[in-house]
């Protein structure tokens, strides 16, 4: 089932949640719409849903007009973030009951019915506790029986509203890849709505970056990673070091500048991991002073003062590649160290992409 977004906007009193959205989704993608709190994504899933109507503009799907179409003849399934399970009814008849609830003409059989509910609670691999009431289930538990019960009437469409936000992280990421090989096995057209960045890289086909109610670019996870339409995807897809100018930027050397006119880069843009410590200065880099460290897990993140006092710059090492350097004598506390990008991103003064140094390509220093 596919889903077209045509012109469509939404107001609540003066602000406008979705400012004339234009979104093709094709059949059986899993889509995340990605943004920070007030961007609009909730707001256009239930549109989408049919739990809002648009002030203007078209929903379509697989071609036919639903804009207008009523919430129970859309067919989607909708998960909300906390569940919304029934607490008096055990988990047996809580995935029944969409199906209980039908007309009497399109309503299955009693057996029919046993069938159906036994063989969604073994695909999300809780058959188990079929008698259970949901108090009785953990968080990530009560999650899967919500996407069993979405599924139960057999949706067109699978929508989800930041379906995994109320779970701790270690929940969170185990549920995130179950949901990953379930849309792998079922095909079915889903639409999901999250802020966290890491959860969209990894589940979806393609993201949808909102912002202020407008679309500020969609594709492909590595496609929008990497290649970043605007200052916004890129800071929101992860930490950033902010040089004003083309020329601030450590290895923004005369070889490596883009190709436009001087003066027309406003900003650039370099990663925390995808800037070098070097044992003595280069041609390009910049001296700093290292300040502060701190290790989480595999990664050390260094915080050091420039010298021109412009600010501070962020750089991420792995563990081994920080252990190494301290142990040189290269990375001291206090100590004046040489750092160099590996690649840089420019924008210009209106926020568009600038041409990107030839230098920055894979294997090359900016």
């Amino acid at each position: 089932m596919s889903i077209e977004v045509k012109n469509l906007v939404k107001r609540f009193g003066q602000t406008t949640v979705c400012d004339h959205l234009n979104l093709s989704i094709p059949s059986g993608q899993l889509v995340a719409l990605l943004g920070p709190s007030g961007s609009g994504k909730t707001s256009l899933l239930r549109i989408i849903a049919g739990l809002e109507t648009p002030d203007s503009g078209s929903v379509y799907f697989n071609g036919e007009d639903t804009t207008h179409v009523a919430v129970r003849e859309r067919n989607v399934g909708f998960v909300f973030q906390h569940y919304a399970l029934f607490g008096h009814m055990s988990i047996f008849e809580n995935v029944a009951f969409g199906l209980r609830v039908r007309p009497k003409e399109t309503r299955p059989s009693e057996a029919q019915i046993k069938a159906k509910v036994t063989e969604l609670l073994k695909l999300v691999q809780l058959d188990w506790i079929a008698d259970r009431y949901p108090h009785q289930l953990s968080g990530g538990q009560r999650q899967r029986i919500a996407l069993a019960r979405a599924l139960a009437v057999e949706p067109k469409v699978l929508l989800l509203d930041e379906p995994f936000g109320a779970l701790d992280a270690k929940v969170r990421k185990e549920l995130r890849r179950w949901l990953r090989r379930l849309h792998d096995e079922m095909h079915i057209t889903s639409v999901f709505v999250t802020h966290d960045q890491e959860e969209a890289m990894e589940v979806a086909d393609r993201i949808v970056v909102m912002n202020q109610g407008r679309i500020e670019q969609e594709g492909a996870p590595d496609e929008v990673y990497d290649h970043p339409a605007t200052p916004f995807v890129l800071k929101f897809l992860g930490d950033v070091n902010l040089f004003h100018g083309r020329d601030h930027a450590p290895g923004a050397v005369d070889g490596a500048k883009a190709s436009g006119t001087p003066g027309d880069v406003a900003v650039s843009y370099v990663r925390p991991h995808e800037i070098q410590v070097l044992a003595r200065a280069e041609e390009g880099s910049l001296a700093a002073t290292l300040i502060d460290t701190l290790t989480v897990g595999p990664n050390t993140r260094l915080a050091f003062q420039r010298t021109d006092g412009q600010g501070e710059i962020e750089v991420e090492l792995s563990r081994e590649e920080f252990a190494a350097l301290r142990d040189s004598g290269v990375l001291r506390t206090g100590e004046l160290a040489h750092l160099k990008a590996r690649r840089i991103r420019q924008f210009t003064a209106e926020g568009a992409p600038a041409p990107e140094p030839v230098s920055t390509v894979a294997g090359g220093a900016a």
